[in-house]
């Protein structure tokens, strides 16, 4: 299957900006469609962004529209969340995934890294 790792979370003030990645390793790691999860405390998981493989399809979340970005780079087979105008609102652990097809729909999706904390805090 495919292992997943993120980083660059942490702690940033409202307004600020922050960049996740996403290393994509095991077999055949560029063949999958990749996204961003959100969870934050007490609350269910939520789509941020997906992108097919190809990197040329993207759907983002309504609440995350305008503000971030993901991208993908697969001879890296990285793929990266830029974070701008962050709120209080983004608080949350953020994960990465992996699935067969894009969808935003958090049970589509088959194989998940353990996240990365991103907190936004004055």
């Amino acid at each position: 299957q495919v292992q997943l790792r993120e980083s660059g979370g942490g702690s940033v003030p409202p307004g600020g900006s922050l960049r996740l990645s996403c290393v994509i390793s095991g077999r055949e790691p560029n063949i999958w469609a990749m996204a961003w999860f959100r969870q934050a405390a007490g609350k269910e998981r939520e789509f941020v962004a997906a992108l097919n493989r190809g990197g040329q399809i993207t759907l983002y979340g309504d609440s995350v529209q305008g503000r971030f970005t993901m991208s993908r780079d697969n001879a890296k087979n990285t793929v990266w969340l830029q974070m701008d105008s962050l709120t209080p609102e983004d608080t949350a652990v953020y994960y990465c995934a992996a699935s067969s097809v894009v969808d935003r729909s958090a049970a589509r999706w088959s194989n998940w890294g353990q996240g990365t904390q991103v907190t936004v805090s004055s």
